[in-house]
């Protein structure tokens, strides 16, 4: 079984560098990496035609919230340097300020997020509400997930089959968590990403446990390479 690392973002700055914030100076030294030493990056709606991954590097590049600072910054080095990302995008907040992280860092608009190129970006759910799935009961789950499929139709926008969830967070009581995941399954989900900073391996044994790995924007191109290569650091 291959390692895959799926590396987790948020907001990009042109100067300031901390907690989710990451600057696109050192965004750039992170994706050059990358790029010179082989990793084939993938988009979720490719890695089901895989039973094994063709390569020896690979990496999953994921952006929460969809932030305008990511059509800004994260889009024109991930061309540059040719790599895919998956953009996760809280549809209630499409053309809003996001009401959870600063209040203030806009978030991209239905026809911005048509304009991207399909084969650089592929854009997935981050639920409706932005709401921590854990306190929410499975009826309010389903109601979020019908008023996202809604905005989605209602916007002509095509979603990739994944959904992170809001803080990485899901229901762990064995009862609720199965019923969890049936209706991820039930209305077409493939992948659920919760967060956990460890390296997967593909095929993934439990799709709807996908673990991401943190990238914070203080952490030095050192630490960067220790957390692609091994993940949650001791």
């Amino acid at each position: 079984m291959a390692k895959l690392p799926i590396l987790m973002y948020h907001n990009v700055s042109e100067t300031e560098s901390n907690g989710l914030t990451i600057s696109v100076t050192k965004l750039e030294e992170q994706f050059k990496f990358l790029a010179d030493r082989n990793f084939r990056s993938y988009h979720f709606s490719e890695l089901h035609n895989y039973a094994e991954l063709p390569s020896k590097k690979n990496v999953v590049i994921t952006f929460d919230d969809g932030f305008v600072s990511q059509l800004e910054f994260a889009v024109p080095l991930l061309k540059k340097y040719g790599l895919k990302a998956t953009f996760f995008i809280p549809l209630k907040y499409l053309g809003k300020n996001d009401a959870w992280h600063t209040k203030s860092l806009p978030i991209m608009t239905a026809e911005i997020l048509k304009t991207l190129d399909r084969s650089v970006i592929e854009i997935a759910y981050h639920s409706y509400l932005h709401k921590k799935y854990n306190e929410l009961e499975i009826s309010e789950i389903a109601e979020d997930t019908r008023l996202s499929f809604q905005a989605v139709e209602k916007n002509e926008l095509s979603f990739a089959p994944a959904l992170a969830y809001p803080y990485g967070k899901f229901p762990k009581e064995k009862f609720t968590k199965q019923k969890f995941i049936n209706h991820l399954k039930d209305e077409g989900f493939e992948f659920g990403l919760r967060i956990g900073n460890r390296v997967n391996k593909f095929p993934f044994k439990n799709p709807f446990e996908i673990q991401r790995i943190e990238i914070k924007g203080e952490y030095s191109f050192s630490k960067f390479k220790r957390k692609l290569r091994w993940g949650k650091l001791i």
